[in-house]
């Protein structure tokens, strides 16, 4: 008699399912970082203590970005006091050695969360959030879920079940500052003055603005939320190029900038058109997580 299956049924996940990105910090009483420490010394320190890593990344704020290749080198790297003679600490990326993506799937429409989390944990997703969509007023559940998973790059599917579903990017929306109403940061970490997202004037809300529509981002005479905001549409294709590859999104940005520059043109050109109203309302999807990002 052949033995019952164990998870994962589907098989995507195997010995590749492991931290692989991780940031090295300096530990200096004078707050000194990597910006101006020999890259062969790192290069060498780095090898000698892991053996070779597939990448290795200055960020900006000093820090360093490793990616390793292996398990044993996520391992090791996580027990790392030391390069050459720099005290250093080791943390895992917050962000990188995650991905979500998006199923659709109608034969979990009615089921409830926790049991979608609890089967599909064998294939490495850590976490569900049902999309809801809002109509006539209501929130109501649709048959798409944002799966989050422990390993840097989506499945090309899932299986619940019997069923195949196929796996997509999740693409959230631009981070907004609700205070500045400029993109990248949230108000809890915004240094920028209160600013209207209606008529982008500062001081004061937008709850019973009344005056003429302008956007702070482009000028354009649209709300700072606006959707049709060309700047907005920028930033939605850093945040797609950024999802779609697992990258930074500082790297993420330069390779928008050199899409988005048309010849004898300028990125800030492209910013600076204006924006063509949309023929139709967009649908909004609102996930049932209130810390969640909107998907579109």
């Amino acid at each position: 008699m052949v033995p019952p299956k164990t998870p994962p049924f589907s098989g995507q996940f195997s010995d590749q399912n492991f931290e692989k990105f991780f940031i090295i910090k300096r530990v200096s009483e004078n707050k000194e970082d990597f910006g101006n420490v020999s890259p062969f010394l790192v290069e060498k320190a780095i090898t000698g203590s892991v053996g070779t890593v597939t990448s290795t990344k200055l960020m900006r704020s000093g820090d360093l970005l490793v990616e390793v290749a292996s398990r044993q080198q996520a391992l090791q790297i996580r027990k790392l006091q030391a390069l050459s003679t720099l005290s250093v600490s080791v943390t895992s990326h917050e962000t990188l050695n995650t991905s979500k993506g998006v199923i659709t799937c109608g034969r979990l429409l009615n089921l409830p969360i926790e049991e979608i989390t609890k089967e599909l944990s064998g294939q490495g997703v850590k976490d569900v959030r049902r999309i809801n969509i809002r109509r006539d007023g209501e929130l109501v559940p649709t048959k798409h879920f944002i799966l989050t998973f422990n390993t840097p790059r989506l499945p090309e599917y899932i299986k619940a079940g019997y069923v195949r579903c196929s796996v997509r990017p999740y693409i959230p929306n631009p981070l907004r500052c609700f205070k500045c109403q400029r993109f990248g940061h949230s108000k809890t970490n915004c240094r920028g003055t209160l600013t209207c997202a209606r008529c982008a004037a500062a001081g004061h809300e937008s709850t019973g603005c009344k005056a003429n529509e302008k956007c702070v981002n482009c000028q354009g005479e649209h709300t700072s939320f606006s959707r049709s905001c060309p700047k907005w549409k920028v930033e939605k294709e850093v945040v797609a190029i950024k999802f779609k590859n697992n990258i930074t999104f500082l790297e993420a940005r330069r390779i928008a900038k050199a899409q988005s520059a048309p010849e004898g043109g300028s990125y800030a050109s492209v910013v600076g058109k204006k924006a063509t109203p949309p023929t139709r309302p967009p649908i909004v999807l609102t996930v049932t997580n209130p810390s969640g990002a909107h998907l579109l």
